[in-house]
């Protein structure tokens, strides 16, 4: 049976047409009429319960995503899981490390010289000088170090900044950090941190894990920075911080409910920078996650192991 790969998302012609170069004895369209679902071996983007279960010989289904829970349902994470009919599923995990990292920067950039005050000056019309701080000498504590966390370690760097990094592993040589935390010191990471910058996946250990104990220890001259996924902060508490005084400022990029509703107090808060889960919307990010899905189309049809393989079963 050939293998029938069925493409969506905003560069699938594209990419029909670099597999058709590659692979010309491979059957790959845009189609979702029923026979292709019905037929398809591998598939990319998100599919519905329904076309899961109409696609029996699907074995392999690919994320333009870094992080992939909201497009796999639970007739998939159920496929993904158990079962003679077991589907792989990958991401693409690094396509957007690099704007990640910048709009972290950015953002850290913004709430170091209180930015927001000078867009207010600017649209008064008023010529406000005021004293700010730099972020040559503070520290970044990076909360989930992986592919956005050590892009943002290296720019952090260049500005003379102190990184501190937390993940499950210990530092590896050439980590460009200056200590590396596990897991459960969140707390003493916030405590030394001038910007904790979250940079996460979301899975079932991650999910709520910053509370209102963190932000405490993080303290009224820390700022929060997101960039990965909102759902790891809890929001109330993010709010009733900022609110307080508890922290100093937060940027966020990522939020727990997208797209951000109208009446969410985050768009009100105060020494607060929102942008809308846009860091990574870049061509070179799409470039880079095509590339992903093409060598890992080149390992599948050659029977090698994928990159970024998904663990379902830590998906919250």
């Amino acid at each position: 049976m050939p293998e029938v790969v069925v493409v969506r998302g905003g560069q699938a012609e594209r990419v029909v047409e670099r597999v058709r170069a590659a692979h010309p004895d491979v059957v790959v369209t845009t189609a979702d009429d029923a026979e292709a679902l019905r037929s398809a071996t591998v598939a990319t983007g998100r599919l519905t319960d329904a076309e899961v279960a109409a696609m029996p010989h699907l074995g392999w289904v690919h994320s333009w995503a870094a992080g992939v829970e909201s497009d796999v349902g639970p007739a998939l994470r159920r496929r993904a899981s158990t079962g003679t009919d077991a589907v792989t599923v990958t991401s693409s995990a690094g396509n957007g490390a690099i704007p990640l990292a910048e709009q972290a920067l950015m953002l850290m950039l913004m709430l170091s010289r209180e930015a927001l005050r000078w867009g207010e000056a600017q649209r008064a019309h008023r010529w406000e000088r005021f004293t700010h701080d730099e972020l040559s000498g503070r520290t970044v504590g990076v909360y989930g170090y992986g592919n956005v966390g050590r892009e943002l370690a290296v720019r952090a760097r260049a500005f003379g900044m102190r990184v501190m990094g937390l993940r499950r592993r210990p530092a590896q040589p050439g980590d460009p950090v200056d200590r590396m935390l596990p897991p459960e010191a969140v707390d003493e990471l916030a405590a030394v941190s001038d910007f904790l910058v979250v940079a996460a996946p979301l899975t079932d250990q991650t999910a709520g894990a910053i509370g209102l104990r963190t932000l405490r220890a993080l303290g009224p001259q820390g700022h929060l920075v997101v960039v990965s996924r909102g759902g790891i902060v809890r929001e109330a508490d993010l709010v009733a911080a900022v609110r307080d005084g508890m922290i100093a400022g937060a940027g966020l990029d990522a939020h727990a409910t997208e797209p951000l509703p109208p009446d969410s107090p985050v768009w009100d808060l105060p020494r607060t920078v929102v942008t809308p889960h846009n860091g990574a919307t870049t061509t070179a990010t799409a470039d880079r996650g095509t590339a992903i899905f093409l060598d890992n189309l080149d390992r599948w049809l050659a029977r090698r192991p994928l990159r970024n393989v998904v663990d379902v079963g830590r998906l919250p």
